[in-house]
Order: C-alpha cells, then structure tokens, then sequence
C-alpha cells in the first residue's frame, strides 16, 4: 500500500513507520493519523512496530494548515472532528495493539506528537528531543489522551505543570520523570531503538501480547480482575510452542529462539 504521509517497511516480523513531512516537521495532518491508524488496522505478520519522524522532528504537534476551513475561533467544530474522526482513532489504535510498539522520538514532540510517542510501550527519545504541551499558550486544551497519559506516566503535579504552564521537558528530564524508557545520544536513537523493537519483534508473541494486556487492565481494574486476567494469560501462553521452547532452553541453557506461536 502506498502512503502520501508515512513510509512504511517490512523486515521480517518487524514494522518501521516513519512520519514522513520533514519540512514541517512532521506535523500530523488528519490524513497522516488516518494512514497510522491503517498500518494499525492490518499489520499481517508484524509482531513489533517502530515509528519515528523523518528529519530533524519526530511530530510538530497537528497541523494546522491542513485541518477543515471550520476550525476557525468561531467555529471549534473542526477541532473536535478532527479529534473524533482522525486523531483519536490513530492513538486509540496504537494503544490497542496487540504487538509492542516502540517510538524513537529524534525531536519535538509536541500537541498530538507528545501523544503519539507516549502512546507507545517504549518511548526511546534522543538528547535533542523534548516534549511540549503548548495548548494553554493559545488558550485550548491538551488532546490526543495526552492528559490520560501523561497523568498516569507522572503524575498529577508534573502532568500538571506540563499541561498548564505549557513547559518543554527535554529527553534526558523526561527520563528522569519516568515519563519515557530511555533517553540516548542523538547518533544512538535509531541503532537503539531497532535494536530493542528486534529484541521484542522476536520475543513470545503470546505472552506479550497478555503482558500488555493486563498492564491495561492494571491502570483501570482492580487488583482481583487483574489476577483473574493473569491467570488467564497464563493458561493461553503456557499452550504455546514459544513457552515450551522458553523451558526447553532454560533446562539446556540457551538462548531461546521464539517464532510468536
């Protein structure tokens, strides 16, 4: 499938998307959330997804220049269709997947761009990177999920200061925050980044997609349907060929080779 916004490829169990309008620093355009949501609608045999930004940003936040002629100051209904129709959809995709996906964030991530990469399992971010929540500048309100991820991610004073002082955490802070996994030399981003989706991609499918799961249903659930999920993923993955080959190579002690079955 040919994409106008994205570049997507295929190595093997491995998905890359990488946003694709450097001139504007990638800005998310609607269609752009829609070409996401596709790759996450149908990604066929892929068992990890890396997405990253071409250029020097990895997302702008939306963009504006591309949104309906209604989003004016007095029309916001642009906006909220926009959201409903394009950019939720995208983020709600991404946080669904049944695969770990992993975002190497190599500049700014901002709006809908500071979504997008917390959205991921792994959010890998390079020493020029930052994270911004510029919505109260203009006088609106951060979207995209981005209060229900940064609000779980680092709480409530930080995702607070984030959102109403509308302030620029770098990398390495936001690693400090636990907001991200890890924060790496501009040069190490993507050799990091693979190396880790690699490491993911060829894991037990199964088993992390339960993990991810029930880490879900642990931000929203209570403890007893958390364990009830637990032991239920435990009863699917422990059917599995990569569980027997996980015992067989621990008992011989080797380095399993897991085939996502």
């Amino acid at each position: 499938m040919t994409f106008e916004h994205i570049r997507v490829e295929n190595d093997g169990p491995l998905t890359t998307i990488t946003l694709n309008k450097p001139d504007r620093l990638n800005a998310m355009a609607p269609q752009m959330a829609d070409e996401i949501g596709q790759v996450f609608y149908d990604l066929g045999d892929a068992r990890a997804v890396l997405i990253t930004g071409e250029g020097k940003g990895f997302c702008s936040g939306a963009d504006l220049a591309a949104r309906s002629t209604s989003d004016s100051p007095s029309n916001r209904g642009g906006s909220h269709q926009a959201l409903t129709q394009h950019y939720n959809p995208a983020i709600n995709q991404i946080l669904r997947a049944e695969v770990p996906v992993i975002c190497a964030v190599n500049g700014p991530a901002a709006g809908v761009g500071c979504s997008l990469a917390l959205a991921a399992d792994f959010t890998i971010a390079a020493e020029r990177a930052y994270f911004l929540q510029a919505f109260v500048n203009i006088g609106l309100v951060p979207d995209g999920a981005s209060t229900w991820l940064l609000t779980r991610a680092i709480g409530r004073a930080r995702a607070t200061r984030m959102m109403m002082l509308g302030e620029k955490i770098g990398g390495k802070q936001a690693e400090e925050w636990g907001l991200i996994y890890k924060c790496v030399a501009d040069e190490l981003l993507m050799d990091e980044a693979r190396a880790l989706a690699e490491k993911l991609a060829n894991g037990p499918t199964v088993a992390i997609k339960h993990i991810k799961r029930n880490i879900g249903l642990a931000l929203d659930g209570g403890v007893s349907d958390v364990m009830l999920a637990e032991a239920e993923g435990q009863r699917v993955a422990g059917a599995t060929a990569d569980a027997m080959e996980g015992g067989m190579a621990f008992l011989q002690k080797r380095k399993a080779e897991f085939k996502g079955a």
